[in-house]
């Protein structure tokens, strides 16, 4: 179904889905799911799962839609983002606030009816650290703006466990840690690849600021930091050797395109590169991460 807007565009459930960047928020709910999943030594119960599979993944739709609208200006001018529907006239301002506040509503309603209170506060403290303070503050402030505005990004596998478990402790916020180290390295290989768009926006992104020679060389660091957090995991006691041998050879292979990366600074593919596959890595990292916590528990089934 399509519906004709102001401009003489129309406007369909596509432009809409867009709005939520379906690729990044599935990301964000998987890790959710994971945290989840690790919050009890069973298996989790349906509806706590469910309904916060779907709380949480409604807030990071709307706080990716808001994204879209404090943006719409750099977007109507960069490369990457000048095909989105508010720069391409497909949906207006207005659609998108109804749109973001509608689904946002709808999320937090869902965690504090059918999960918990604590878990629909930290959603919405998530939603405006990102929506708002990031998005609308820190982008533009401090060429640090990824790594101060990266905890809200961190923090779905500790919602995912106060959705089931009601509290909040040390084992999520190390999850969470893994994903807010992941951060910088990740995002920052994409802003080499578009630094000129960056820079266009004035967006002080730290290649535009410092240079892509000092970028890469933090990437590089922080792919060597994420190793010995990534071990934490196993180092607590909260996976087992399959996981830990499992996230030696994730670690392995992003920090191998990393190195590549920082010694290849005539390769213009290679940013590109990192960034895909600094994706594939976390989804394995907490694939993984699964995989250990369940195989205890199909052993037992099985025995």
């Amino acid at each position: 179904m399509a519906v004709e807007t102001t401009a003489g565009n129309t406007r369909t459930w596509r432009d809409y889905l867009e709005l939520t960047k379906p690729n990044v928020v599935l990301l964000l709910v998987f890790t959710a799911v994971v945290g989840m999943a690790l919050s009890t030594p069973g298996m989790v119960p349906w509806l706590p799962a469910i309904t916060g599979t779907l709380g949480i993944g409604l807030a990071s739709a709307s706080a990716a839609a808001l994204n879209h609208l404090i943006d719409q200006q750099a977007d109507a001018k960069m490369a990457r983002t000048r095909h989105r529907p508010i720069p391409q006239g497909a949906l207006s301002s207005r659609d998108v606030l109804v749109f973001a506040l509608a689904i946002g509503a709808l999320g937090m309603a869902i965690l504090v009816v059918f999960n918990n209170f604590l878990t629909a506060w930290l959603t919405f403290l998530s939603l405006i650290g990102y929506a708002v303070v990031y998005t609308l503050y820190l982008k533009r402030a401090s060429p640090q703006n990824i790594v101060i505005g990266g905890l809200a990004g961190a923090m779905p596998p500790v919602l995912g466990w106060a959705a089931v478990t009601g509290e909040v402790t040390a084992e999520p916020l190390l999850l969470a840690l893994i994903v807010f180290v992941w951060t910088p390295p990740h995002f920052w290989a994409l802003a080499i690849h578009r630094r000129n768009d960056y820079a266009k926006v004035e967006i002080p992104m730290l290649p535009v600021t410092h240079g892509t020679a000092y970028t890469r060389l933090h990437v590089l660091l922080y792919a060597i930091l994420l190793v010995p957090v990534t071990v934490a995991p196993f180092l607590i006691g909260m996976s087992n050797a399959p996981y830990l041998l499992g996230t030696l050879v994730l670690d392995a292979w992003f920090l191998w395109h990393c190195i590549l990366l920082y010694k290849n600074e005539d390769d213009a593919q290679q940013p590109m590169i990192t960034f895909w596959v600094s994706i594939k890595y976390l989804m394995g990292l907490f694939a993984v991460l699964l995989v250990d916590h369940y195989l205890p528990v199909l052993e037992r089934t099985f025995a």
